[in-house]
């Protein structure tokens, strides 16, 4: 771990000879004609068009390697030394593919500009320490190739991914979005919020101890936040529905579950009992307004109703637990 973190027991860049120089340049164009593959069947399902972009970029890497194996060839001969990007200190590294995962297809585009600019950057300073003609040669062309590839990326995407195309892909994504995270997670807010009030408040007004209420509200915050969790996870698999990953949603609904119910139990860390029940009323407050923003904002419920329907539902759960406590 110390070793990958200050960089022990790697080569520095400069200390690299041209053989070497070559070696590394060849490992990272089939890396990143490996991730570019990867992000393309990643898209692939969803996102048909804009893979086709992806895998037209992998063909281009793999030209490049090609181009550099072959010089390799001519003045090394044909034993390739093994050395990749995690060898070299303070060289840019990729990550895997399945470490990225999953991408909105704005976040692809943004990661292959900046991994075309990296390559770009090291092209550039591999060609001033390089002695050979022909090697310096290439290595400034695959620099020049590098930087024009952003000019390429968008000339595939005009070409695979018209506007009309791009569009429904957006939306398609936002959609997914929505299903697998906001939807979910509104669920777990609202669960949290409102159905915690009664027993919280409930135990508040019975015994006037912030302490036990406290841990009531503990318990009925992380108790719910499990069973949501769970329940979402146990009732669809997400295959048919399209709804995403079970344990993407059961994990977000059950944060936001867990994270509702504390937002009014927490205040009972305050001793002074009508102090926290206060501070716990505001939070309420906030809440149910978040809630509604949220409706309005991804749900496309008008701002008015959606607060109506939330304020006076947790108006009802809380004076319920009012009442149940003082009885």
């Amino acid at each position: 771990m110390l070793s990958r973190v200050f960089g022990f027991g790697r080569r520095s860049f400069d200390s690299l000879s041209e053989q070497e120089i070559l070696a590394l340049a060849i490992s990272s164009e089939e890396d990143d004609g490996r991730i570019y593959r990867a992000y393309a069947d990643g898209l692939a399902q969803d996102f048909p068009q804009s893979a086709k972009v992806f895998e037209a970029m992998a063909e281009e890497e793999d030209g490049h390697r090609d181009s550099l194996i072959e010089l390799y060839r001519k003045r090394f001969g044909e034993r390739i030394p093994l050395i990749r990007r995690e060898h070299v200190r303070g060289y840019f590294e990729r990550k895997p593919d399945w470490l990225v995962k999953p991408l909105g297809i704005e976040h692809v585009r943004r990661q292959a500009e900046a991994m075309e600019q990296q390559a770009y950057r090291f092209y550039v300073e591999a060609a001033k320490r390089t002695t050979d003609a022909s090697t310096r040669k290439l290595l400034d062309d695959l620099a020049v190739a590098e930087q024009g590839h952003e000019s390429s990326a968008h000339e595939l995407e005009q070409e695979h991914v018209p506007g009309e195309i791009k569009v429904e892909e957006a939306s398609a994504e936002q959609r997914q979005f929505i299903l697998t995270y906001v939807q979910p997670g509104l669920a777990g807010l609202m669960d949290g919020s409102v159905s915690t009030l009664a027993p919280i408040f409930a135990a508040a007004f019975a015994t006037h101890d912030t302490w036990k209420t406290l841990l009531v509200g503990l318990a009925a915050s992380i108790g719910a936040g499990i069973s949501m969790g769970f329940t979402e996870v146990a009732s669809d698999d997400g295959k048919l529905s399209g709804r995403g990953s079970p344990i993407k949603r059961g994990l977000t609904v059950g944060l936001m579950t867990t994270f509702g119910g504390l937002g009014h139990a927490l205040p009972y860390l305050i001793p002074h009992f009508w102090t926290a029940t206060a501070v716990a009323a505001v939070v309420v407050f906030f809440e149910l307004w978040a809630i509604a923003f949220v409706q309005n904002r991804y749900m496309q419920t008008p701002f008015w109703r959606a607060a109506f329907q939330v304020v006076l539902g947790g108006a009802l759960v809380f004076g319920a637990g009012v009442l149940i406590g003082n009885a």
